[in-house]
């Protein structure tokens, strides 16, 4: 397992690599078998006015699969705490996942996804804010899968939206867990030149 830990705003001194390195070597113990890297990143966000500055985050590249935990607390050794046990929880769960599927042996099923208006206000009473600037790009490989297997990765990357490419339609789609509970599918259409802006 190749393991690669980088700073932000923070020296990473050798007390500190050993002990992220003890820990996450724990934390993926049990799963060294389907783990072939981990990433983890540890930051301090300089404004002082920012609760839980010292943050963690922990990527780990199992069988194709990535599997993603971020903590953030007061002390940068809790949130290496922290962010350890949360990565072995969801490694625990993906490989439950994993034995479930080894073990069932009926056709698998995609959920069929309804297209309905929108109800409501889709962002409630935050408001919409871009960024100044790009601060960060990331590339990633996105094979084809299904809106379920989907909804699992969503499941294993600690955010609240997941990137995929449909295997049905080969398009790029968004699937994302609701403020009212359920999960959507953001997927792309063509625009009719008479629709106007889409919304």
């Amino acid at each position: 397992m190749k393991l690669l830990i980088q700073g932000n705003n923070i020296t990473v001194t050798e007390a500190i690599h050993d002990y992220v390195e003890q820990k996450v070597e724990k934390a993926v113990k049990h799963f060294q078998a389907i783990t072939t890297k981990v990433d983890v990143h540890l930051s301090v966000a300089r404004n002082a006015r920012i609760p839980d500055k010292h943050k963690a985050e922990v990527t780990v590249y199992a069988n194709g699969t990535v599997i993603r935990a971020q903590e953030g607390s007061e002390s940068l050794y809790a949130s290496i705490d922290l962010v350890s046990d949360k990565i072995a929880r969801q490694l625990r769960k993906y490989k439950e996942r994993l034995n479930d599927q080894k073990t069932q042996n009926a056709v698998k099923t995609g959920e069929v996804v309804i297209e309905k208006e929108v109800e409501g206000d889709l962002i409630g009473d935050r408001l919409p804010e871009l960024p100044q600037e790009v601060v960060r790009m990331k590339y990633f490989a996105m094979p084809a899968m299904s809106i379920e297997e989907a909804k699992q990765q969503l499941q294993l990357v600690d955010h609240d939206f997941f990137m995929f490419r449909n295997c049905d339609t080969q398009e790029i789609n968004v699937i994302y867990i609701r403020n009212h509970g359920g999960y959507g599918v953001i997927q792309p259409r063509e625009a009719n030149a008479n629709e106007g802006e889409s919304h």
